[in-house]
C-alpha cells in the first residue's frame, strides 16, 4: 500500500506542523455548506436520502383469518407453528460521518480555504457539512467520528440544532488542527467505530486510504465490519490526482517526506514517475474492486476537480436509485 507522503523541494523544505498551525480554515463552514446544497437541491424532484423502510421488528403468533403474506415459512418448518413477521414502518434516516484526520489528509498545505481551494481534509469537512445540511432539513439524525493517531472524537447520531452546531464546530476545527507525526492505524479505529454504531445507518467515510506498512486485508476487513448490521457504507476516496496519482512534479531534485514517520528520500521525479503512477493506479483499482465486492459505494474525490461536480454527481446518481 502506498505510504503517506508530502512533497517539498530540497531548497525549500518546510516544517509541516508549523505550516498547518498558520491555517485559518473556513470563514463560515455552515454558510458555505448551505450555499453548496441549495444550489443542487433546488433542481431535484426528491431528496437523495430517505429512511430505511420495512425493517424487521419481531415475530408474533399467527391468528386465523390474518393475511398469510408475512408468515415466516422457514420458522414454521423448524417449529411446526405459524408465526408472522412484524415490520417497523419507515423511520427517519440515521447517518454517521467518519473523517480521517491523519497527517496526510492535511496535504497540500494551505492557510485559507474556499470551495475552489481545498486540501484533502478541507474537502472532507465541507462535504460532510453539506451532507449534514441536507439531513438537517429532513430532521434526520447525524453522528460523527474522527480519528488520526487515536480515536479523536465520537458523537452519536442526534437531530437537534444544538447537536448540529456542535458537529459543525468540530468539522471547522479539523482543518486547522495539527496532526501528530505518528503512524495511523485506520483499521483499528474503523473497528471501534463500527462497534459504536448500533442502529442501522448510512455511513460516510472520508479518507485517502494511505496506510503505511499495513496489510491491505486488515483495512478491508475493517470496511466489511462497517457493513455489519445492514449499514449502508459510502467511501469518499479523497486524493490529490496531480501529485499523489500522476506525480506531476518538475524534474528538479525533490525531497519526499513521509509525514507520519518523517522518513525521506531524495530523487528526481522523472526517474520514478512512470512506475509510481502504475503502482498507484493499480492500488486505486484494487480499492474500487474491493468496495464492489463488499457492496460499498465508492466515490472518486479528486480535490483538483470541481467540488460541486463531485458532490452533485454522487447525489444525482443516488437519487436515481432512491
Amino acid at each position: 500500500m502506498p505510504n503517506k507522503q508530502t512533497f517539498f523541494s530540497l531548497d525549500n523544505i518546510m516544517d509541516l506542523q508549523n505550516e498547518i498551525n498558520k491555517t485559518s480554515g473556513f470563514k463560515n463552514l455552515e454558510l458555505l455548506a448551505k450555499q453548496v446544497v441549495e444550489g443542487f437541491i433546488s433542481g431535484m424532484h426528491k431528496s437523495p436520502f430517505h429512511g430505511f423502510s420495512a425493517e424487521f421488528a419481531e415475530h408474533k403468533i399467527y391468528n386465523q383469518g390474518e393475511s398469510t403474506r408475512h408468515i415466516d415459512w422457514k420458522l414454521f418448518a423448524k417449529s411446526d407453528k405459524l408465526f408472522t413477521k412484524r415490520y417497523d414502518e419507515e423511520t427517519n434516516l440515521r447517518c454517521h460521518l467518519i473523517l480521517d484526520n491523519s497527517s496526510s489528509m492535511h496535504y497540500p498545505i494551505m492557510d485559507k480555504f474556499s470551495i475552489n481551494s481545498l486540501n484533502k481534509i478541507g474537502f472532507s469537512a465541507l462535504a460532510a457539512a453539506s451532507l449534514m445540511h441536507i439531513l438537517k432539513k429532513q430532521r434526520d439524525a447525524v453522528g460523527l467520528s474522527v480519528y488520526s493517531n487515536k480515536y479523536d472524537y465520537y458523537a452519536p447520531a442526534k437531530g437537534s440544532d444544538r447537536h448540529h452546531r456542535m458537529l459543525l464546530d468540530q468539522l471547522s476545527q479539523l482543518v486547522v488542527s495539527t496532526s501528530k507525526t505518528t503512524t495511523t492505524k485506520t483499521y483499528e479505529y474503523l473497528h471501534q467505530i463500527a462497534e459504536n454504531i448500533h442502529r442501522r445507518s448510512l455511513i460516510f467515510l472520508f479518507t485517502d486510504m494511505f496506510e503505511p506498512g499495513t496489510d491491505d486485508e486488515k483495512l478491508f476487513n475493517a470496511l466489511r465490519h462497517l457493513k455489519y448490521n445492514k449499514h449502508e457504507v459510502v467511501l469518499f476516496h479523497v486524493y490529490d490526482e496531480d501529485r499523489e496519482l500522476t506525480f506531476n512534479f518538475d524534474n528538479n531534485p525533490k525531497r519526499f517526506i513521509d509525514v507520519e514517520t518523517e522518513e525521506f528520500i531524495d530523487v528526481y521525479a522523472d526517474n520514478i514517475k512512470e512506475n509510481y503512477e502504475l503502482m498507484v493506479r493499480d492500488f486505486f483499482k484494487y480499492i474500487k474492486l474491493k468496495c464492489g465486492q463488499y457492496q460499498i459505494k465508492y466515490v472518486h474525490a479528486n480535490i483538483n476537480d470541481n467540488f460541486n461536480k463531485i458532490l452533485t454527481t454522487y447525489m444525482v446518481e443516488r437519487q436515481k436509485f432512491a
